[in-house]
């Protein structure tokens, strides 16, 4: 089959999918943003997508949808220039539908399969939106703006022939005629890769080296932010380090935002550092930025305890990977994380919002490693047994996309 890949950030979540589509025969091709420059396992065109800002007063609730539409645009004008001056018609069209991308390659190529990477939707009420009013006090107009979010994604759906989510829950969020259009494969994790390894070491920025039998607490989000539990994990941090003088914090991630809104000033970083600065041994407290996928699973390696908090949103793969890694994960009681983790048999829940209960779990976890052993390995095995890539996810996506090809 020719199979096109579409996504502003190819690879993304078809980094293993696309090049296990070609080694067996298909004629794979992504089409990307222009300026995506991360390396691609399969050819890559780009295109060229400059669209005005809309004016808020004019869009209002729409404004969303003008973003993502302007984008559609683009990318269907890209297609058009494939099929009319390189004869190019695909098989099937494989596409992520949360910027607007294939919103119109139906009306390029009708006789295409168009499969959708149904990741999230958007809902006014129940999920992220209002979760934490702490930073969510909009009312009633945050409820129609988030509504409103979701426009493009069931046009997206509603004119594909089929959707896949990573998760459960995730595909939870959509409406119902929507869901039934929707399979659950996970993108996978290669187990073999990711794996625990005693001898595995960190180096801090101050060149002090991390090991897997010492007292390490990490934190790991691609920026650090309240949607991910930023704040409520740096309040639990002053007991942790107290009833613990021989523990090192690690956060990994940026100073800007990836979802929800920014801060009225600076970054969400430095807000709550001032907020619990001076309580805080800010020289067992590394701040190390984004690191390179060796560096983060060597961090996941030497962990002892990792605490990952999130609102009912989508999943990060940090997850998965800590847990194949072997490391202990003290999660949040939210529903994305409670499809991955059962307290005290994989790993530890606590309440998002309960601080205390934060800093006493991970109290007990840096302090009983031996007695907190089962659960890691439980963790390890929960992903080998239900998110394995080689074994179980990309077999399983291959046939989706093998399957609503062409006879």
């Amino acid at each position: 089959m020719k199979i096109l890949f579409v996504h502003q950030n190819f690879p993304g979540q078809f980094l293993h999918l696309a090049p296990e589509l070609q080694g067996r025969g298909h004629e794979c091709l992504a089409l990307t943003d222009g300026e995506n420059r991360r390396e691609a396992p399969i050819p890559v065109l780009r295109y060229r997508h400059e669209a005005p800002a809309p004016d808020p007063q004019a869009t209002r609730l729409g404004r969303n949808f003008t973003q993502m539409s302007d984008r559609g645009v683009s990318v269907a004008r890209a297609a058009l220039q494939l099929r009319d001056q390189r004869g190019y018609r695909p098989d099937v069209i494989v596409g992520h539908s949360g910027w607007g991308e294939t919103l119109f390659l139906k009306e390029v190529w009708p006789e295409a399969k168009l499969l959708i990477y149904a990741e999230f939707y958007y809902r006014g009420v129940g999920q992220d939106v209002g979760f934490d009013p702490e930073f969510d006090r909009r009312g009633f107009d945050g409820v129609m703006i988030a509504q409103g979010r979701a426009a493009h994604l069931g046009q997206a759906l509603l004119h594909a022939d089929a959707g896949l989510s990573p998760t459960e829950w995730q595909a939870s969020t959509y409406p119902p005629p929507l869901r039934r259009m929707i399979e659950v494969i996970h993108d996978g994790v290669d187990t073999d890769a990711v794996a625990p390894d005693p001898s595995a070491r960190f180096e801090l920025p101050d060149g002090r080296v991390l090991r897997a039998d010492e007292e390490v607490l990490t934190f790991v989000n691609r920026n650090l932010e309240p949607y991910r539990g930023y704040h409520i994990f740096l309040r639990a941090l002053p007991e942790v380090l107290a009833a613990r003088p021989e523990a090192q914090v690690v956060l990994v991630g940026g100073d800007g935002v990836s979802y929800g809104p920014a801060p009225a000033e600076g970054s969400w970083k430095q807000q709550f550092v001032r907020e619990v600065g001076s309580r805080l041994d800010l020289s067992r407290v590394h701040f190390v930025g984004r690191v390179p996928y060796d560096r983060f699973k060597a961090l996941m390696q030497v962990s002892r305890a990792h605490a990952y908090l999130t609102y009912p949103f989508v999943l990060s793969w940090s997850l998965l990977e800590a847990m194949s890694a072997g490391a202990l994960v003290v999660g949040s009681r939210t529903a994305p994380v409670e499809e991955l983790i059962e307290d005290g048999r994989n790993g530890l829940l606590v309440d998002f919002f309960d601080g205390p209960g934060w800093s006493r779990t991970l109290i007990r976890a840096l302090a009983e490693p031996e007695r907190m052993m089962p659960l890691r390995a439980a963790a390890r095995a929960t992903i080998r047994d239900r998110y394995d890539l080689r074994r179980i996810c990309l077999p399983r996506l291959v046939d989706w996309v093998e399957r609503h090809g062409p006879r």
